[in-house]
């Protein structure tokens, strides 16, 4: 029994341990779509922080001003300070015996995520960054999206409801900040008037509407074409009869597979532009394939906002737009 109870004891006390651990994680700091690198300044001038830069620092496709997927920040190992460690995201390279690669969550903030590379030298470190450039951005950026749609779920207004969603039997992570522009119950167009800083004159945008399926082999060159119908149909510009909008014709959009609700679905990048007038921008687009239901769902978002960077716009955008349930 004495025995029994000792057990219990060491049980409970380490279980408490672990509850403390984890209430005393403060909150992470940071902006989004932001890394912080803990490497040697050395290696940070080098080839090893040059790979960093040429992997993070592609331009992100469709937007109009040319602005990086990631930005980076460097900090030295023995300047990793307390405060540093508060960052959201965060690159550790160092030098050891063992070759490693690995994703931590939550080690000294939350939420965080730790991304960890390892070789015993420059060239071993690099192959690692190379080989897995993809996944080190995707781990970042899928961070953000689920951190940026939980802020969403508290700024989500329960009483609004919108036909189309309703009809289409879907539901989104919409803001209270965006208001209806039309919602007939087959399409729905919000918007959120951009009312402070230099981007103060323009807007962010969501559309959401579905259209047949007809041949899967064919959905992805069709995406162009929808939309481009959808717009003469829905989008005017200051003059409806002779205005509205129309996929950008001197820029050929990107397409790229994926999964949205645990469906196949395509993620095209592009810009728009208003049909025999000047207003332009970037929109992201995406396509799902709802088999069960024989048709097509899309969501889209647009932004207006000239002479501005636009990446932080777009993302918040793809948060809502990942956030998609088709039930």
């Amino acid at each position: 029994m004495k025995k029994l109870l000792s057990i219990l004891t060491i049980a409970f006390l380490l279980s408490s341990c672990v509850g403390n651990d984890q209430k005393i994680l403060r909150t992470s700091i940071g902006k989004i779509n932001k890394v912080m690198v803990v490497v040697k300044m050395s290696d940070w001038t080098g080839d090893i922080g040059q790979e960093i830069r040429n992997s993070f620092g592609e331009l992100m496709v469709g937007l109009p001003q040319p602005e990086t997927i990631l930005s980076v920040s460097q900090v030295a190992p023995d300047g990793f300070s307390s405060m540093m460690k508060g960052s959201r995201n965060i690159l550790i390279i160092s030098e050891g015996d063992k070759e490693n690669f690995s994703i931590r969550k939550n080690i000294y903030a939350k939420p965080q995520t730790v991304v960890y590379v390892q070789a015993k030298d420059d060239a071993g470190i690099i192959k690692i960054l190379q080989e897995r450039k993809e996944e080190i951005r995707r781990t970042f950026l899928d961070a953000d999206i689920a951190f940026t749609q939980n802020i969403f779920e508290g700024q989500v207004d329960e009483n609004v409801k919108y036909k189309t969603l309703d009809n289409l039997g879907l539901s989104l992570l919409i803001p209270d900040k965006f208001k209806t522009v039309d919602d007939t119950g087959e399409f729905l167009w919000l918007r959120n008037h951009l009312t402070s800083g230099i981007a103060k004159s323009g807007s962010n945008n969501i559309l959401v509407y579905s259209v047949p399926l007809g041949d899967e082999t064919q959905v992805a060159d069709s995406i162009v074409a929808v939309r481009n119908m959808i717009g003469k149909k829905y989008i005017p510009g200051s003059k409806p009869e002779t205005m509205h909008m129309i996929t950008e014709e001197a820029y050929t959009p990107y397409t790229f597979d994926a999964i949205i609700d645990g469906k196949k679905a395509y993620e095209t990048r592009g810009k728009w532009e208003v049909k025999n007038d000047f207003m332009a921008g970037p929109f992201l687009n995406y396509t799902v394939i709802d088999k069960k239901n024989n048709r097509l769902v899309i969501v889209e978002g647009f932004t207006y906002a000239p002479s501005v960077n636009k990446r932080a716009f777009l993302f918040e955008l793809e948060a809502i737009a990942k956030s998609l349930k088709i039930k």
